[in-house]
């Protein structure tokens, strides 16, 4: 069986990206397939809609997170807005009437229903178990008529392999900020402690306790990545105190304190 892995790929580092990406949107209007060929060389999954919610565009990013082999099976077929697993299954269709509405959406730690991809026979196989994405919805204007949607996912953590580690996982990453216990990790997939650690063990590169670690510091850099609160009240924001072990595993983890990775942000 194959290893469970994660790929992660912090806002933080997809900032840049995602910044430049934002700064081009409005050259839609003007030049829609220069525009077409830019997001296509993107690494960031994209996806471009059109007012009345039917997919225009998807770039070869989000065609091969999904391992879509054309772009043709979606684009002219999929439509956000009459999606009932996304707005009806998910809850989401205020969300995305938000945003045909013409607001700028945010929709943190979004779960994509990759299982439906199988079921509507878009493919042949799942491409993932589940993955956890924080997802931007962009109106683009032409004058004061909404022309597009552009859909930016910013993929988090991508889980492959073994789905009891993933299930595990996912309890860990919506409990982060309660005390770590394994018992209750060990429900969460229906398996025994024991097995818990024999599974991370075989199937991850680090134990249930390290993962949990790794979760907390990426809940702490998020917060320390807002300027506006002090390091000491970005540690207060995720439950825990700037002089205790959370100030040493941050800078295992990173290679830099808490105070130097602020820094580095503001460079």
């Amino acid at each position: 069986m194959a290893p469970t892995t994660v790929t992660t790929v912090t806002v933080d580092g997809a900032g840049a990206e995602l910044a430049r990406l934002s700064a081009s949107f409005h050259a839609l209007t003007e030049s829609p397939q220069l525009v077409f060929q830019m997001l296509d060389m993107f690494p960031i999954p994209v996806q471009v809609l059109g007012p009345d919610g039917v997919m225009v565009f998807a770039n070869r990013a989000i065609l091969e997170l999904n391992n879509v082999p054309d772009a043709s099976i979606v684009v002219g077929n999929y439509n956000m807005r009459t999606d009932p697993v996304l707005n009806d299954a998910m809850g989401l269709r205020a969300v995305v009437e938000r945003a045909f509405s013409g607001e700028t959406v945010v929709v943190p730690d979004f779960r994509p229903p990759v299982r439906d991809l199988v079921d509507r026979g878009v493919v042949a196989e799942q491409p993932f178990d589940s993955a956890s994405m924080d997802a931007f919805l962009y109106p683009v204007w032409d004058g004061d008529r909404l022309a597009y949607v552009v859909n930016v996912l910013l993929v988090k953590q991508l889980y492959q392999g073994h789905p009891d580690v993933a299930l595990a996982k996912r309890f860990i990453e919506a409990h982060w900020r309660e005390e770590f216990d394994p018992a209750a990790v060990a429900r969460s997939a229906s398996i025994s402690v024991r097995q818990l650690y024999a599974l991370f063990q075989e199937h991850g590169d680090m134990t249930p306790k390290a993962y949990y670690r790794r979760i907390k510091v990426d809940r702490l850099k998020e917060k320390l990545a807002e300027t506006h609160l002090s390091v000491a009240e970005a540690f207060a924001a995720c439950g825990l105190d700037s002089r205790g072990a959370y100030a040493r595993h941050f800078k295992q983890e990173t290679g830099l304190s808490p105070l130097r990775y602020r820094a580095s942000l503001t460079r």
